[in-house]
This record gives structure tokens, C-alpha cells and sequence, in this order.
């Protein structure tokens, strides 16, 4: 058969089928004014900066005429699938997007979306986690998304109050010592 009428693939297959990370089925895709301008700046960097800069790239790789054996073309197609996936990706999260300021529970003592919450467990283990969106939640600098089994858990108790977390361990159990909102995730958008 011609090579023509082949289709070649680059392994990636999932072009247009899009995984977005898993809500809680009928909820919003709750996020911080600063995850938010953070998402939407890496969105028009893609759009305006990057994809043009690659587009650019390929044509130029194109005008240099064999494709089939030039690197540069078939890396900046490849690159451009990225780009273009990237862009519908987080095209979608903004729009499902539900923009919650944490600064307007500053001084309460209940736990909401945003909260910096330290707990202690039944281990005498002491942490602090704050909560915040699936698409900002950082875990390496003590952050989770709010569906995470233990947002869920703290979410809408108070300090001093003892809540149970089941885990693949068994109960446990966490009091809440302090729970606190920083202004940093309300930057302006």
C-alpha cells in the first residue's frame, strides 16, 4: 500500500479526548481569583507567545521540502498537538470554573474553601494543609484540591471540634487547632 494512504500515528492517541480530573458529581470547579489568573495567563501565553512562535517554526521546516526526515517539522506538529490540546484543556476549566475569594472568611474560626487549617491526628501527628482548587492544589507545599478525602473531612467544622477520617488504615480521628485565610490566593484577576 502507498505510504499516502496510511495514517501514522505518534503514539499519543488521545488527541481530542480530553481527561478532566474528577468532580463531585452536580459541583463546580471551585477556584481562587489567583489559580484562576494563573490558568487564564498560561491560556493566552499559549495562544498569543507559544503557538505562533511553533507555527512559525513548522511553516519554515515545511519550506525546507522533504517532511518525512525533518525534525524540525515533525517535532513542531507534535508540538503544536500539545499546544492545541493544552489550550481546549484549559479553555474548558475556565469555563467550568467558579471563582471564590477566600479573603471573605478572614476572622472565622470555620473551616471553607481556601482555609489554612491545622489539625492534629490520634498519632499526635500535627499538620497544616491548605484547601484549595483541583487545578492549583500544589502537595509539595501543603496544599489539596477540596475533594480531596481530607478537605472533604474538615470542610464546615470549626476549631477545637474532633472529626473522623475513614482511611484505608482505619478511622482516624483529627481536631482541628487552628484554621486561618491568607490574602495571597485573592489576587486580582
Amino acid at each position: 500500500m502507498n505510504k499516502a494512504f496510511t495514517k501514522e500515528s505518534d503514539g499519543d492517541g488521545a488527541d481530542d479526548d480530553i481527561r478532566l480530573p474528577p468532580l463531585p458529581a452536580g459541583s463546580k470547579n471551585y477556584i481562587t481569583p489567583l489559580g484562576y489568573g494563573r490558568l487564564r495567563a498560561e491560556l493566552l501565553a499559549l495562544i498569543d507567545v507559544e503557538r505562533p512562535r511553533i507555527v512559525e517554526i513548522v511553516h519554515w521546516a515545511a519550506s525546507n521540502g522533504d517532511r518525512s526526515e525533518n525534525g524540525d517539522y515533525l517535532y513542531g506538529k507534535k508540538r503544536l498537538r500539545e499546544i492545541d490540546r493544552r489550550i481546549r484543556f484549559l479553555t474548558k476549566r475556565l469555563e467550568l470554573a467558579e471563582v471564590v475569594d477566600p479573603a471573605l472568611h478572614s476572622g472565622k474560626d470555620q473551616v471553607f474553601f481556601g482555609a489554612t487549617v491545622t489539625y492534629v491526628d490520634d498519632l499526635d501527628c500535627e499538620r497544616s494543609v491548605t484547601i484549595l482548587g483541583i487545578d492549583e492544589a500544589d502537595s509539595s507545599q501543603g496544599q489539596i484540591s477540596w475533594v480531596a478525602p481530607v478537605a472533604r473531612a474538615l470542610l464546615k467544622a470549626r476549631v477545637g471540634d474532633q472529626i473522623d477520617l475513614p482511611t484505608p488504615a482505619g478511622l482516624r480521628t483529627l481536631e482541628i487547632l487552628q484554621v486561618c485565610y491568607s490574602s495571597a490566593f485573592s489576587a486580582v484577576l
